[in-house]
């Protein structure tokens, strides 16, 4: 990771553009580098001034009298590429650019000093944090290289944002909430460090437990999810995102110069990965807060203690419409409830306490909630009260929830209501004790719905799928029409014509028929059998209900006559210029009790090939009608997929329970991923509508654009898919053919029977631990992984029984810059010496040499003889460190070592 860890850790520093006039960037970045601690040298240069803050000044890059790790330009634009060569020429490889608007700045060149700055960088190798940075603060390490007017406090959450505005405005949110943060980083415009990076580095920063991310754009989506989902298996990331609207997307397009792309897609990226997104600053505030002082959301029942019946009800409403659960009391806990509450409480939860509840009856009431099983969380709500005053209620509920064990349980949320100094104080007194606290009930439960989300995605992103079974379609045929069509340039296809490419995957398409003209349209239908439907087909019109060009159930060949020159004579006088290709005729499909669906690939700017799902229409408004998936999907994020669609109302339920089978829409939506896998040349697909009916999906009206591509079929996706092209079928010594592959996420119960029938000690020598029973999670991290950074290749053998089984395991893990990888092979205890081992390690060395790598590394015990031989026969340098009890084992991919027998 060239250039962070210098960056999170600079030993000396140069303020270039130091100025000793305040108000100035040159000014406060050197006084907030001294006023923070930092240690090294700090180093102003000026040839303006003999010193700055007190500090001897240098007059050029060429005076200072060491090289420091990091140099801060508080300069204007048009002089910053300059200096970055001066500091390139002095061997510093790291900058803080501060200067805004370099974009439209242009150089002699006609260049923009932004392009310019990175140009002399790259020739540098120098790393580059902005340019329209505020800089960076690292609490832990007292430095403050920032333009900020307001320090950070130490504390466990690190913040990185593409706003310098968002920066300065959180910075003093959390001063005030005495929220800490282990590291804060202004990107600026990101010309070159960006997110993916920090975020590796985070997720294994010691300091942080919590990750923000504030973000206008992605610049390299799959770098990002990659990072992300990496990150987001150790850290809580946070994520908010701006432009969700369409205005808010072209304000932000203006302002940045670059394509936003759909704010869905985003959404789909963020839950794909593990993280929480929330909406605006306030929910930010509020899952900040929540975060800083909660423990992992045990399960999502909510109990609800008020002293207000009003307020709760408005909670309640808010839960409700956020998709959120109510805890139910049992029996127990109603009883004890019975023991200390009058009779005019609300015998339910929410847990009314009566408006003339005093502090020794929230006490109590408190206890119960605890000390039984009924909720995950509480949320414990005070409406002012003369019985009950705000501070001492809120003193006395601190000291309980300290007092009992059981407390550190559950999320325990506050909501102290009121604008006096009673509830302010209060407040702060909560904050003080580590327990998040909301002025108003919609607050405290938006808070602890950000928690009961952050869950779910977590859950989505652990989550085992189910598998497809055999996915029964015809590549060979799917790839041959794809190629005729681009060989006759026809890149716009309609139903009829994309009918054979979706029935290659074993989709149901309506029968159509092409006719010329009225006349011929009735003749078709005459061979058809009626009902029958009458469409238009024009690429100049976009909506066919612009000139009513769709006529349904046509009975006889008069109808179907008449409707088919109505429609010709509206398309002449609405749109004259508009070329008619002709009519289609279908059968009418058996709507009666079917929901109409509309499903379309899409190719979005940031995140490349998307899934859209929802009902549609002429005024479908993919901004808002549509859920948004990434491929590659498997049924496990199908079904995400149509239930988020459901619940947010983008498929409206006809009755209860829903017709829809869902089951069977998701495979259709996995056959469609794979489609999108294996033919790289749809641009668009627009299918419109799917009529759903029980288990039968009939595809009635499709339109697909082509496009020539060129390159790999993988990298045009955000998400690497499961890479089949590595399969490969292998006979071992004893003449048994094992099948050589990627793992995949539904290989979880099969990877587990493996482990099993591994022995203790060779799980020892693998994992340097005692292992034991392997968790769910921990063996969703084995199967559900990224195929960009790492490799897992599973040698499985199909039972008579047709049954598979894993009999042996080889990984690699590569590092964020992908030149070294660790490597590590486990073989089932019961199957040595066979010529497994062998055949795995080879294995994987050639997947590291095909994906670039410099080096694999791996590390075993002395005792490991097997495993040490084996890595001798395949070239790698063995270095057996007594002392340490370890054995490193180390292979250069480049150039290739001889292979020994």
């Amino acid at each position: 990771m060239a250039g962070i860890d210098q960056l999170l850790k600079p030993k000396s520093i140069a303020v270039v553009g130091a100025s000793d006039h305040s108000g100035r960037a040159g000014y406060v970045v050197t006084r907030n580098l001294q006023s923070g601690g930092f240690q090294g040298p700090i180093m102003p240069v000026t040839p303006k001034y003999q010193a700055v803050a007190g500090i001897l000044a240098y007059k050029t890059v060429a005076d200072l009298p060491l090289v420091p790790d990091l140099a801060i330009l508080c300069t204007r634009g048009e002089i910053t590429p300059p200096l970055i060569a001066q500091l390139g020429e002095r061997g510093v490889k790291l900058v803080i650019v501060l200067a805004a608007g370099m974009r439209g700045q242009l150089n002699a060149e006609a260049i923009s000093q932004y392009d310019a700055m990175q140009q002399i960088a790259a020739k540098y190798t120098m790393r580059v944090l902005g340019p329209n940075s505020l800089g960076m603060i690292l609490p832990w390490l007292n430095l403050n290289a920032s333009f900020a007017p307001v320090p950070a406090n130490k504390g466990n959450i690190a913040f990185v944002s593409q706003s310098a505005a968002v920066c300065t405005t959180i910075l003093d949110w959390a001063r005030n909430k005495r929220i800490g943060f282990s590291t804060f980083i202004s990107l600026g415009e990101a010309s070159d460090i960006d997110f993916p990076e920090l975020l590796d580095f985070l997720c294994r920063d010691s300091k942080t437990d919590a990750i923000l991310l504030y973000v206008d754009s992605i610049r390299d989506a799959r770098q990002f999810i990659s990072a992300a989902r990496a990150a987001a298996r150790n850290r809580r990331i946070l994520v908010l995102k701006s432009g969700r609207t369409r205005g808010g997307s072209v304000a932000l397009e203006q302002l940045s110069h670059t394509n936003i792309g759909l704010d869905a897609a985003y959404d789909a990226a963020i839950r794909r990965s593990g993280m929480l997104r929330v909406n605006n600053t306030h929910e930010l505030f509020a899952a900040v807060e929540t975060l800083a002082h909660s423990v992992p959301l045990r399960g999502e029942r909510l109990a609800i203690i008020t002293n207000g019946g009003g307020p709760a009800v408005m909670a309640v409403d808010t839960l409700m419409d956020a998709g959120g659960k109510l805890a139910t009391l049992s029996e127990q806990t109603l009883d004890a409830l019975h023991q200390v509450l009058p009779k005019s409480w609300s015998q339910t939860n929410p847990i009314d306490i009566v408006g003339d509840a005093d502090t020794q009856r929230y006490q109590a009431v408190i206890d119960i909630v605890l000390n039984s099983d009924d909720a995950d969380a509480v949320l414990i709500m005070h409406s002012p009260s003369v019985t009950a005053p705000g501070l001492s209620t809120a003193k006395a509920i601190i000291h309980s929830l300290k007092e009992n064990p059981r407390a550190r349980r559950f999320n325990i949320l506050t909501n102290w209501q009121g604008e006096g100094d009673d509830a302010t104080v209060a407040r702060l007194a909560f904050t003080h004790a580590g327990f998040p606290t909301y002025r108003t009930p919609e607050s405290a439960v938006t808070a602890y719905m950000h928690l009961v989300e952050y869950r779910r995605n977590q859950k989505q992103l652990m989550e085992t799928p189910t598998s497809t079974g055999n996915m029964d379609y015809d590549l060979p045929a799917a790839r041959a029409f794809i190629d005729q069509a681009e060989d006759i340039e026809h890149l716009t296809l309609t139903t009829h014509e994309v009918r054979p490419l979706l029935e290659a995957y074993g989709m149901q398409v309506i029968a159509t028929w092409l006719a010329n003209d009225s006349v011929e349209a009735a003749q078709i239908a005459e061979q058809v059998g009626y009902p029958v439907a009458v469409k238009l087909r024009s690429q100049d019109i976009r909506h066919k209900s612009d000139v009513q060009g769709v006529m349904l159930n046509l009975r006889t060949g008069a109808e179907v006559a008449n409707a088919a020159q109505a429609i010709v004579d509206r398309v002449t006088v609405t749109f004259p210029d508009a070329r008619i290709e002709g009519l289609l005729v279908q059968s009418m499909a058996h709507r009666a009790g079917a929901q109409e669906l509309r499903v379309t690939i899409s190719n979005d700017p940031v995140f490349g090939t998307i899934i859209l799902l929802g009902e549609g229409g002429s005024d479908w408004d993919v901004t808002k009608d549509a859920a948004v998936a990434i491929p590659p999907l498997n049924m496990a994020l199908a079904r995400y997929l149509v239930i988020g669609a459901i619940k947010s109302g983008k498929i409206k339920q006809r009755g209860f329970p829903i017709s829809i089978d869902i089951p069977r829409l998701c495979r259709f939506l996995v056959t469609l991923s794979q489609m999108i896998i294996d033919c790289p040349e749809i641009d668009e697909l627009d299918i419109h509508p799917l009529l759903v009916s029980g288990n039968e999906l009939t595809i009635l009206d499709a339109s697909l654009r082509l496009r020539d591509y060129a390159g790999s079929q993988q990298k045009r996706l955000a998400i690497r898919p499961y890479p089949k092209e590595l399969e490969q079928s292998i006979q071992l010594k004893n003449g048994q053919t094992i099948l050589l592959r990627p793992i995949l996420p539904e290989d979880e119960p099969t990877h587990k029977a493996f482990v099993e029938k591994v022995s203790e000690e060779d799980l020892y020598r693998r994992f340097f631990s005692d292992v034991g029973e392997l968790n769910h999670e921990a063996l969703a991290n084995l199967t559900q992984i990224d195929y960009d950074r790492e490799m897992a290749l599973v040698a499985t053998y199909h039972l008579a029984s047709g049954e598979e089984e894993i009999w042996g395991v080889a990984r690699l893990l590569a590092d964020p810059q992908n030149t070294d990888a660790e490597f590590a092979v486990l073989v089932r205890s019961d199957l040595k010496g066979i010529g497994l081992g062998r055949v795995l390690m080879q294995a994987i060395i050639d997947y590291g040499r095909q994906a670039g790598l410099s080096r694999i590394t791996g590390m075993t015990m002395p005792n490991n003889r097997g495993m040490i031989t084996l890595a001798q026969k395949c070239g790698f340098s063995i270095d057996v460190q007594m002392e340490d009890g370890i054995v490193d084992m180390q292979l250069s991919l480049h150039p290739h070592p001889p292979v020994n027998d």
